[in-house]
């Protein structure tokens, strides 16, 4: 993304909701007033709900007075007593005095449509608009007690609508509220919920849950790049947390999977909510406005790649509405299914049964009394006949990407609900869940069962390796060894899935044994990218992609990977030091597809130089430099270059006891140091380029393009340079040492000899060790130093099943 789309983004007005349970009281409003200003968004747009139960209260008010009931006048007073106290509550005396008298010239407004004793829709829907009113008046009040601008909007002002139920005009209502929004540049907007007005200026009612819906509408219309529900939950659970105490937070949710579950009644998300969310470009996350640090929900519109139940739902007062349906009529219930789903009455579940010519819709029972108004008005004409309601039953289901196709989730789900007095089992047509109808019973043994069935199972994890070389086959060798340690610490089924190298490849859902890979390796020849396509359907709930080669073609790939949600592991440190374009854009598939991708083997083995940034990072140090011996093959060579033999003698042994790369001039080059420093400053924040890295190369031009065995052969041509750079050190009194260097404020990095101090970190060590030091704020003076082996097939096998470790552990 660019700067400028960035910029774009910030000016693209956010949008928080706060309902009736996060204004219930004073305290409640300096809260919401604290979270507000700890956002840091000048221009938000506030949506609010009637505080507490005011809403219902002015429904009860109405209802007393309808009925003439006497307890009316008292049912105001009390709303006018909670009103003063909430206001009396929230501000100063001074900045109390202008809401008060206008609470006062609303109460007796109240009262003079009261006494017209012709209380019509919209005379009733004008009094229940006072509750969102009164909340928006407060809280903008209290914005600017504590020095943010702020401003009650009215949504009568802009948000139009018409027809019942009501139908939004999007496009009046986006032209007049742009209006507003220009008149308020940088200002935070405290806008009603749930009321809107019509073309006459009349109060309508945005519904069941309009405050939210208000929200998503409000964001689709100023084109928001966010919408934050913020209430008494901090999302969406894996089931109901009250009744399942190990129910897990969601962090995510598809789109699809929250209007499936918003459908099946869930308190936590409405229908109508989601519509706007879908129609804009706005992200939509749940928030608790009680606990803002305990997690969110976010929905987005990617699909989950992974298929499965993630929610166990229930709804325990459940109604069925039943009729029967003449066999020349069969063929209309598709049709009435869509009439009802028009009037925001699509049904929970529904059941045909041919046999007894009868068809059952289950509705919560404020949907039922609604369905049941509505189907008897139009029973003459609609096909059906004997329509009745039958209550006391409850409802349960699984929610998920394709659960239906789950076979494991199913018969987990068909077993559990035959044991109980079942009425029906609906499996969605969508696939995202499995429904069923029972007799009212306690829910939570059931719910505890099915919430255990799902996320007790270990999930089932496909290895794929690529590379069997010597650390490929160490790394094998410890994976045999700690296979069922880690299957039984993280519940989780491993399954070496795929194992690739230069001859081709093998490929078994049902997994390869290690000693095969080993000793019996029979690969088929593949080629890129057919490979690729067979690996799309492989059945595991997630694939892990481990790396162990140092080639270019498979990094290339890796965005491919990726898309396909594979995770990677690499000891190649050619993803992670590639040029500056390939990187960030490797970095940018990685986070749109949520796919993690850990590399610590790829800088110091077994060494925790990447994790020991990452702690300080999130510690709150700021980072000054790292600098280090990041070679053991140059450390080696320079602990033991002292001027008693010349430097290729050194060399030649350090290669005859496999100490170099086969070509020694691939380590006296300086680029995998190189590789090794970009690495680490990118994990540490910093955007390096490798293009910005300065590389002393130890090899003089007249030696690099030459053929290898000419090159051992004129190995003598080393000589001389160095022994001067040696002499060089002394006459400074010091010692001579290849280092790697990274300065965080000027960005400078660089890699060659330097001379260093015989006290200093980097003067002695055990030949062929690495070491790391880490400067920061608090690390100055004495910096962080890591220090050991960086090299080895067992170590650097070791830090592979570490991340492997981590990276499960992390799912």
């Amino acid at each position: 993304m660019t700067q400028q789309q960035n910029d774009t983004d910030r000016h693209r007005r956010p949008v928080h909701k706060f309902g009736g349970s996060s204004l219930a009281d004073a305290a409640c409003f300096h809260r919401v007033a604290d979270i507000i200003n700890s956002q840091r968004q000048p221009d938000a747009l506030i949506v609010v709900s009637a505080s507490g139960k005011t809403t219902n209260r002015l429904i009860e008010l109405l209802n007393l007075f309808t009925s003439g009931d006497n307890a009316a006048a008292a049912t105001l007073e009390g709303l006018y007593s909670f009103q003063r106290g909430l206001i009396e509550n929230t501000l100063d005396e001074t900045e109390a005095a202008p809401l008060l008298a206008a609470l006062d010239e609303d109460i007796n407004t109240i009262a003079g449509v009261l006494e017209n004793h012709r209380l019509d829709d919209y005379q009733r829907s004008f009094i229940q608009s006072f509750g969102e009113l009164w909340s928006s008046r407060l809280l903008a009040s209290l914005l600017n007690s504590q020095g943010v601008p702020a401003a009650s909007l009215d949504a009568r002002r802009f948000l139009r609508v018409s027809g019942s139920p009501v139908q939004v005009d999007e496009a009046l209502s986006r032209e007049q509220l742009q209006g507003i929004l220009a008149e308020y540049p940088d200002q935070t907007l405290v806008v009603t919920g749930f009321i809107a007005a019509d073309a006459e200026g009349r109060t309508r009612l945005l519904g069941r849950n309009g405050s939210d819906f208000s929200a998503t509408l409000l964001a689709a219309l100023a084109d928001s790049s966010h919408s934050t529900i913020w209430s008494d939950v901090p999302g969406v659970f894996s089931a109901d947390p009250r009744r399942v105490t190990e129910a897990l937070l969601l962090t995510r949710l598809s789109l699809s999977e929250a209007a499936e579950l918003a459908r099946l009644g869930s308190p936590i998300l409405h229908s109508r909510t989601l519509g706007p969310v879908s129609a804009s470009r706005q992200q939509l996350i749940l928030r608790c406005s009680y606990h803002p640090n305990d997690g969110h929900t976010r929905i987005e519109r990617l699909p989950r790649r992974e298929s499965g139940a993630r929610i166990v739902t229930s709804v325990d007062d459940a109604v069925l509405v039943e009729m029967t349906i003449p066999d020349r009529y069969q063929d209309r219930v598709n049709a009435l299914t869509e009439w009802l789903t028009r009037r925001e009455l699509a049904p929970l579940a529904c059941k045909r049964r041919p046999e007894r010519k009868l068809w059952q819709i289950a509705y919560t029972r404020e949907q039922a009394e609604q369905a049941f108004s509505l189907l008897r008005d139009h029973q003459p004409g609609g096909g059906f006949e004997d329509l009745q309601q039958r209550e006391g039953f409850s409802l349960v289901a699984l929610v998920g990407k394709g659960v239906t196709a789950q076979a494991e989730q199913c018969l987990h789900f068909y077993h559990a609900l035959n044991e109980q007095p079942l009425e029906f089992i609906q499996p969605a047509k969508n696939g995202l869940s499995l429904v069923g109808v029972v007799r009212k019973v306690m829910l939570e043994p059931l719910l505890l069962r099915l919430h255990q069935s799902l996320f007790s199972r270990p999930r089932r994890i496909g290895l794929i390796l690529f590379g069997r070389g010597n650390i490929g086959q160490a790394w094998l060798k410890l994976y045999r060894q700690e296979k069922a340690r880690l299957e039984q610490t993280l519940n989780v089924q491993l399954t070496l899935y795929g194992v690739f190298d230069s001859k081709g490849a093998m490929l078994a859902s049902q997994g390869l044994a290690v000693e095969q890979v080993l000793n019996n390796f029979q690969p088929e020849s593949m080629v890129w990218p057919d490979w690729l396509e067979n690996l799309e359907e492989h059945g595991f709930d997630q694939l892990v992609g481990l790396d162990f080669t140092a080639s270019d073609t498979l990094v290339q790939y890796y965005p491919n990977l990726v898309q396909q949600h594979i995770h990677l592991i690499a000891a190649n440190k050619l993803a992670g030091a590639a040029e500056q374009g390939f990187y960030l854009r490797l970095k940018q598939t990685l986070a749109e597809h949520r796919v993690q991708f850990l590399s610590n083997a790829t800088v110091g083995a077994g060494l925790p130089v990447q994790s020991s940034l990452r702690q300080l990072q999130q510690s709150g140090e700021q980072l000054r430099g790292i600098s280090g011996i990041f070679s053991g093959t140059l450390s080696w060579l320079f602990q033991r270059f002292d001027g008693s033999q010349p430097f290729s003698e050194l060399l030649l042994q350090a290669w005859q006891q496999g100490l170099t790369e086969p070509d020694p001039r691939q380590d006296l080059s300086g680029q995998d140091v190189k590789r090794k420093l970009v690495i680490l400053a990118r994990e540490a924040g910093f955007d390096l380029d490798p293009e910005q890295v300065k590389v002393s190369d130890l090899v003089p031009g007249s030696l690099a393009a030459l053929e290898k065995e000419v090159f051992f052969d004129r190995l003598a041509e080393l000589d001389q340079p160095l022994a001067e750079a040696l002499a060089s050190a002394r006459e400074q009194g010091g010692l001579l040492r290849h280092v790697a260097r990274f300065d965080a404020t000027s960005g400078e990095a660089s890699v060659g000899l330097e001379v260093v101090a015989a006290d200093h970190a980097f003067a002695h060590l055990r030949p062929g060790d690495n070491v790391y030091a880490i400067e920061t704020r608090h690390y100055r003076q004495n910096p962080l130093v890591i220090q050991g082996p960086g090299a080895g097939r067992e170590v650097t096998a070791g830090a592979m099943q570490a991340d492997l470790w981590n990276l499960l552990a992390g799912l």
